[in-house]
């Protein structure tokens, strides 16, 4: 079995920072594609940012300038470094993994951690 755990949620005001942190444990051979996802109140989960193996990165648009994400293979780790936080940046703040495994074949499975809340104030 493989668990996502995130840390570093929390209550900030706006134009402070962040830094949120995911570690994967369990059966892991390697980790493909790590991300970071949020969900508002009443609103639907988005990506926000990701991460390839290789250190290829992506951000949804209103994120861009403000968050960066990077990871630490041999530690199965993703980070979200979040700066100039706005009072829109609150919700609960996902990591996602795309881990590989093997049994009797490599094969890959998506997993979600239980999510950590950032709450900006104005």
């Amino acid at each position: 079995q493989v668990q996502l755990v995130e840390s570093g949620g929390g209550l900030v005001q706006a134009g402070g920072s962040l830094r949120l942190s995911c570690a994967a444990s369990g059966s892991i051979v390697s980790i493909n594609d790590m991300g970071w996802y949020r969900q508002a109140p009443g609103k639907q989960r988005e990506l926000v940012a990701a991460i390839t193996s290789g250190g290829s990165t992506k951000y949804t648009d209103s994120v861009k300038g403000r968050f960066a994400i990077s990871r630490d293979n041999a530690k199965n780790a993703v980070y979200l470094q979040m700066n100039s936080l706005k009072p829109e940046d609150t919700a609960v703040y996902y990591c996602n993994a795309d881990v590989q495994r093997y049994t009797t074949t490599y094969y890959s499975t998506n997993y979600w951690g239980k999510g950590t809340l950032v709450t900006v104030s104005s």
